[in-house]
């Protein structure tokens, strides 16, 4: 057998392609094993493509609302935890900040079951926790309109990290502890006898190591035909809204990240203040009683296959989305109802059938890697899945629950209809 070929254990060079919140935290963690890494990337870290490419993420483990809850919950506590380390270690050399403790308050009505099972795996995991009542919630933050609100519950050392700087940073430590970056796009090489014989990049230059890790986000779609039916990837915006002048409720550290239903967002960092931030909409009212709504289409418009295409697809926000995000405004943060927008972000965001991360052999392939689907909440993790994979890589298969949750599904979406 060829000497580094068809055993992951053997792997003394590892091309990591996608240099994303996995792919680089990967390269980083190989490269804290010794092992030589070539990082590519098509566009380069924290790119406006890519699933990194926002400007900030929230950073909690309240997962009472995914049926992976039992799993993720405590990977999200070590997240922080890494998180937290990482910005100890690296904010004082890049002279900036990557991680805010802003803490997370999640709002709701009544005490629906996402609440409830939430509350339960943070008391599992030991997680410091409050539950609060609606008036003890209007009270702390009076700046939110809560009157409807009857529970909150917090998690205190939750927080923010400012995505693409950190996305960006983290390459750059790999590269500083030797990791090689090539900005090229790659096409998979052929599977030869069991194992993968490099990756082409569109110039016919091939690149090879001894194993291969995919950490592509929504191009595992376009480089793997057997992905497209397993996963999806729609398209998710981020708006940012300007703060009244010298007003710093609004502003980190006076105000926690927070989540409504279908809504998440947080404070201004001043660390660069892009805005207040707001994910997501409120829906617009129904038509009046007796108004007559408009006549559903006869021809339905199909969808646009570039918004399935993360080289084509539009990140652009349409005037639907910022009516709804301000309608929320106007619902919950009063005072910001007519803040000036400030920016928009898009990216796609990768979901699978099985509503788990994928971190599995290519199949046929003993030493290539598929290392992504990261269910909108990827990134958070990026610490604990980066060394996840590269133990994987150098042969430490780990917990077997974990193996088997990651595993590449079987199953598939259902087709579209025609």
């Amino acid at each position: 057998m060829e000497k580094g070929r068809g055993t992951a254990a053997s792997s003394t060079h590892v091309v990591v392609i996608g240099a994303g919140a996995w792919g680089g935290w990967t390269a980083y963690h190989l490269r804290s094993r010794g092992i030589k890494v070539t990082l590519i990337d098509q566009y380069g870290p924290g790119n406006s493509r890519s699933t990194s490419g926002d400007e900030t993420r929230g950073i909690r483990s309240s997962y009472g609302d995914r049926a992976s809850g039992v799993l993720w919950t405590p990977w999200a506590r070590t997240a922080i935890d890494r998180w937290k380390l990482f910005e100890e270690e690296w904010a004082r050399p890049f002279r900036t900040s990557f991680f805010h403790e802003t803490g997370d308050v999640i709002m709701r009505v009544t005490r629906e079951p996402f609440i409830t099972k939430t509350v339960e795996l943070w008391t599992a995991n030991n997680v410091r926790h409050e539950v609060l009542s609606g008036e003890e919630a209007r009270k702390r933050w009076p700046v939110i309109k809560a009157d409807d609100i009857t529970v909150a519950i917090t998690e205190p050392d939750a927080g923010v990290v400012r995505c693409r700087a950190a996305t960006q940073a983290v390459a750059a430590i790999a590269q500083k502890m030797g990791a090689e970056l090539v900005i090229g796009r790659v096409r998979p090489g052929p599977i030869v006898n069991g194992t993968m014989d490099g990756v082409v990049l569109d110039n016919g230059t091939v690149i090879r190591g001894d194993a291969y890790v995919f950490a592509c986000g929504p191009w595992l779609r376009k480089l793997f035909p057997y992905m497209e039916n397993r996963a999806r990837i729609p398209i998710g915006h981020a708006l940012y809204f300007g703060v009244p002048q010298g007003d710093s409720r609004f502003q980190f550290p006076n105000l926690p990240s927070f989540n409504f239903p279908g809504v998440t967002g947080w404070p201004m960092l001043p660390v660069d203040s892009r805005g207040f931030r707001v994910r997501g909409a409120i829906a617009a009212a129904p038509p009046a009683t007796g108004t007559r709504a408009p006549a559903p289409s006869s021809s339905p418009v199909a969808p646009d296959p570039t918004l399935q295409d993360p080289d084509l697809s539009s990140r652009w926000t349409n005037q639907d989305r910022v009516d709804g995000a301000r309608r929320f405004l106007a619902a919950r943060f009063p005072i910001l109802a007519n803040a000036p927008l400030l920016e928009t972000r898009a990216c796609h965001y990768e979901s699978s059938v099985n509503q788990n991360f994928i971190v599995d052999h290519i199949p046929g392939a003993s030493n290539a890697w598929i290392a992504g689907l990261g269910q909108a909440e990827g990134f958070k993790f990026g610490p604990v899945i980066g060394d996840y994979i590269a133990q994987r890589v150098a042969g430490i298969e780990g917990d077997p629950v974990l193996k088997k949750a990651f595993a590449l599904p079987t199953e598939q979406y259902e087709r579209p209809p025609g």
